[in-house]
């Protein structure tokens, strides 16, 4: 007796890296992602990308950015396919949705809230388990503004590329618009990272909203090696320093 076809936990990691498994797929690929290497390096090439097409379209394009930035007709219709190829569970158009989301938005960008679902799911999406185990692995350091009051963490980890970098931020009110700069020993710049502040803030830990009271958490990239570097500068757009972190 032939034995029934099992079904291809590769193919899931685009899917699983854009939160769109079911409860059941979920717990059996992260079953299967504990047992495999090639999944898990796939995990973390996906990491370093803006996977959260839904935030990103809430959030973006600003008349500063709208050049650099996909137009909203194409994130909307990318938005669709996850949708369709969600109800349809088809796995292999999940992971082509996935790798057009890599190359049409592009760099070394995803951040996260680690809350629940809007929508009345309290579980955290899974990449912000993720990255936030990212964070946890990593070389850490902290620092609270005695100003700003604004807290801030980094965790680093060397690649052969540079250094890969996951923010954690709290107790920082919007809107604002933000960057996260890497300084070298030598005083050069790179930015890391941007990402957009609501309102309601993150980590505020009196907030009357469940969501707002959750840290962020963003992941990004520097070429500068892990040795090199001297400090990170969290700051508005428009140039207001809101933490600085020495490493």
């Amino acid at each position: 007796m032939i034995p029934p076809t099992q079904p291809d936990r590769h193919s899931d990691v685009g899917a699983y890296a854009l939160g769109v498994l079911d409860a059941a797929d979920t717990e059996r690929f992260e079953a299967h992602l504990a047992g495999c290497d090639r999944c898990a390096a796939a995990l973390e090439e996906l990491m370093g990308l803006p996977p959260l097409l839904a935030e990103f379209k809430e959030s973006a394009p600003t008349p500063e950015t709208v050049t650099a930035a996909p137009g909203r007709g194409l994130l909307d219709g990318l938005l669709g396919e996850v949708a369709a190829a969600r109800r349809a569970r088809g796995r292999r158009r999940l992971s082509l949705v996935a790798a057009a989301a890599v190359l049409i938005v592009g760099g070394p960008l995803a951040a996260v809230a680690l809350t629940a679902d809007r929508s009345g799911d309290d579980r955290p999406p899974p990449l912000a388990n993720a990255v936030r185990a990212q964070f946890d692995q990593g070389e850490k350091a902290a620092a609270v503004d005695p100003v700003t009051k604004v807290s801030a963490g980094v965790s680093m980890a060397p690649k052969t590329w540079g250094t890969q970098v996951v923010l954690q931020l709290a107790n920082v009110k919007g809107p604002l618009t933000c960057d996260l700069v890497a300084v070298g020993k030598d005083g050069r710049r790179e930015t890391v990272t941007t990402w957009a502040v609501p309102e309601g803030g993150y980590g505020i830990k009196d907030s009357d909203v469940k969501w707002n009271r959750e840290p962020l958490y963003a992941t990004g990239g520097a070429a500068l090696n892990r040795g090199d570097i001297d400090r990170f500068e969290i700051r508005t757009l428009e140039g207001k320093r809101l933490a600085t972190v020495e490493v």
